[in-house]
């Protein structure tokens, strides 16, 4: 399951997604319809599903701050608003990646996605790893 962050509604990549994922695509706001959700109940919700990837641009709020354990993933990317079309190749790419690759090898761990680089953290271990493209 890929949870995508309500910053990236309408903008068409849960369809871009969905194209070459065989799970379901879904927004956060889906785990709880017609209410808001915070940053901070974000981690919860995605506690209740099934080994969900969260996918967001929102680095700042969830890069080395949220609380994570291993029932799920998430995965930042560092791209400003304006490029959020990107992330859906982007996604892809990572998910081929063979550290990424299965569920069980990204369930616990907050990924960030830059231009140059992927770096990873994982809930039983905060030190930052570096893993190539």
């Amino acid at each position: 399951m890929i949870v995508l962050d309500e910053q990236l509604l309408g903008r068409g990549l849960e369809t871009a997604i969905a194209h070459w994922y065989q799970g379901t695509v879904c927004f956060i706001t889906d785990l709880r319809p017609h209410t808001v959700i915070k940053d901070d109940a974000i981690p919860r919700l995605l506690q209740q599903e099934n080994q969900p990837t969260f996918v967001t641009i929102n680095e700042s709020d969830f890069w080395r701050k949220v609380v994570i354990n291993n029932r799920f993933c998430v995965v930042c990317f560092a791209l400003p608003d304006s490029r959020a079309n990107e992330i859906s190749p982007l996604l892809r790419s990572l998910l081929r990646n063979p550290t990424f690759s299965t569920k069980k090898r990204r369930m616990g761990k907050i990924i960030r996605v830059t231009e140059q680089k992927i770096s990873c953290y994982a809930f039983d271990d905060r030190r930052i790893r570096i893993v190539g493209f």
